[in-house]
């Protein structure tokens, strides 16, 4: 998987951050993509953070321009474990297994 995040160059107003999926082939299988407040790696960080909270950038940002002379930045991305819920008070965990 891997983020993509664009400067709106041609002002279309549109600031968004695409995820995209791919098989073992290369081949995109799946994509979605958000707005941001801004262009850029750092305003994409801070929405992805925001937004989806288990996904993590795992390389850092690649500058690259498009043939239409629009600059973009990708980077690695995966989605971490979601934490254990710990249940502080026992008498919630005899509860939580059925216990009484």
């Amino acid at each position: 998987m891997f983020l993509t995040c664009y400067e709106d160059a041609f002002n279309y107003g549109w600031h968004h951050v695409d995820l995209f999926v791919h098989d073992e082939y290369g081949r995109e299988v799946n994509w979605v993509h958000w707005t941001v407040e801004a262009d850029g790696p750092e305003a994409a960080d801070e929405s992805v953070r925001r937004e989806e909270p288990w996904l993590l950038r795992t390389s850092d940002w690649t500058h690259k321009v498009s043939a239409v002379g629009m600059n973009y930045w990708t980077a690695d991305a995966s989605w971490q474990e979601a934490p254990v819920r710990h249940v502080a008070d026992p008498a919630d965990q005899r509860d939580a297994v059925g216990r009484d």
